[in-house]
This record gives structure tokens, sequence and C-alpha cells, in this order.
């Protein structure tokens, strides 16, 4: 059966743009890691919000591979911890369940870090991503050519109930982190908004922080811009429309805490939701 002129004009139309997208420049941006609340603002009393973690080339889509949760934390708007329910891992995605049984800002955070090895045996080259306590057990004490690199992120985002809270976003001066000036609950489209980021503690200056609007499978095009942070870590984002965004920053150095490790990659990524005014 023929198949009606304009669903097959729909397709071909649909088939072009997502060949189009195939051959855009985000395709070098391949593997964000995000975390997305069903919701990031609630009116208060006891309530809960569903959080879907997972690692994808599209920006909140479920293509690729889940978010594991064994490093999960979630501060509560007293600071205290703040224990998930309901947490599962499929084939695409994890999910779980954060109860919000007090006002306030909750701060929900994926937050790793390791160490990655290669080394040459017999001619060919060996990888390894793991814990420090296990590199001894997985990689050859004589391993020829062996570079270690370590490997720390955190990924995050917040969410309010009732009243807007700071005790949440206090930072722990431990690799990247984002400290908020404007409460990250409280961005509005047309907007800006300022952030500090933080290396260990102290301010990440003259940093590229990438921002990445939600949506990015309807588009040709990722609509990322830069800022840059100033000496004192600083940067602001004026907000171009309402919307889920996501925000990355990543950088290298020498400062590492364990050894064999030469290196450090230290990243940072932050899901926001910017509400129209």
């Amino acid at each position: 059966m023929n198949k009606p002129a304009r669903f097959s004009t729909r397709l071909s139309t649909r088939v072009a743009a997502l060949a189009l997208a195939a051959l855009a420049p985000l395709a070098a941006h391949a593997h964000r890691q995000w975390l997305l609340p069903s919701t990031t603002v609630l009116s208060g009393g006891s309530q809960w919000v569903t959080v879907d973690a997972a690692v994808s080339n599209d920006l909140f889509y479920f293509e690729h591979m889940p978010m594991r949760l064994d490093n999960l934390v979630v501060t509560g708007p007293d600071g205290a911890a703040v224990k998930p329910e309901n947490a599962s891992t499929g084939k695409y995605r994890s999910t779980f369940d954060v109860p919000l049984a007090q006002p306030g800002t909750y701060r929900i955070a994926v937050v790793n870090q390791g160490l990655v090895a290669s080394w040459k045996e017999n001619g060919q080259t060996k990888r390894w991503r793991g814990a420090a306590d296990a590199l001894a057990a997985n990689v050859p004490a004589n391993a020829q050519e062996l570079q270690v690199t370590e490997m720390a992120s955190r990924v995050e985002s917040y969410v309010t109930s009732g009243k807007p809270s700071k005790q949440a976003l206090t930072t722990t001066g431990r690799g990247l982190e984002l400290a908020p000036i404007t409460h990250p609950n409280d961005l509005a489209a047309g907007e800006t908004a300022s952030f500090r980021l933080l290396l260990d503690g102290k301010p990440a200056a003259n940093q590229t922080v990438s921002v990445v609007p939600g949506g990015v499978r309807y588009r040709d095009r990722l609509n990322e811009f830069d800022t840059t942070t100033d000496a004192d870590g600083k940067f602001s984002v004026k907000w171009p429309a309402a919307g889920m965004y996501w925000m990355e920053a990543e950088l290298r150095d020498q400062k590492t805490s364990v050894k064999p490790a030469t290196a450090r990659r230290v990243t940072y990524a932050v899901t926001v939701e910017v509400l129209p005014q």
C-alpha cells in the first residue's frame, strides 16, 4: 500500500534533518553526562522529584548509555545527606526519586574519581580504568610506557521546594565546583545570572564554560555559546530563552593526589532550568 503524500514528505523532511544534524559540528561534543530532574521548582510541602541520569550525544535524550549511580550524593536544605529511593539502571538511563521532606534547595550530584592507565604489553597498547586502590591488581608493576591520569568529575543539578535556601550550595573544596551567586533555581529568560567556578576550593581563573540549551535533537545547530571566568572565577550567562540548559567546564593539570598519576583531568557539568519571565 502506498503511503499518503503528506506522510512521505514529512518522513523525507525528518530524514533530511537527521542527516544534516549528523554532519553538524556538534558531533565533536559527543557523550555528555547529565542529570535531568522532572522539575526544579516546586511550591512546597512534602513532595518528590524523579531524576534521569544518562550519557548521550543529544542532550536529555536516552540513546547511548546510563550513568552509574554508585557515587550519587543528595544534599538537603540543612546540609545533611538525603537518601534517594527507587534507584534503577537500564540500558540507556538510570533513574531515581528524591524525597523533598524539607522546604528549601537540594543539591543532586554524581561525583566520580579514579584513574585511567595505558601501557605497552607485547607491542600492544593496554588500557584500564578504575579506582586508585585497584590499580596494582590490574596494571603490571613493571608495565612499559605506563601513563596514568587521575580523573575527577562532578555532574549535578538543583531542585528547590518552597523558598530557596543556600546551605546545600556549600562547596566541598574538591575538584571543579560551582559556587552560585545567582541562585540556580531563580533563572529567567532574558536575564543575566552570575556564578563562580572553583578548582579545589579556589577561583578557577580564565576557564571556558560552555553553555548548551536542551532540544539538540530537533535542530541542526548545537546553539552552544561560551563564557570565560575572570580572575576570581566569576562568569555570567544571559539566558536567550526559557528551557533546560547544560553547562560544562573541563581542565587538565598536573596537580594529582595519588601516585603514580602524573596528570589530572577535571570536569564539571550542571543542568539548570530557565523559566519564562
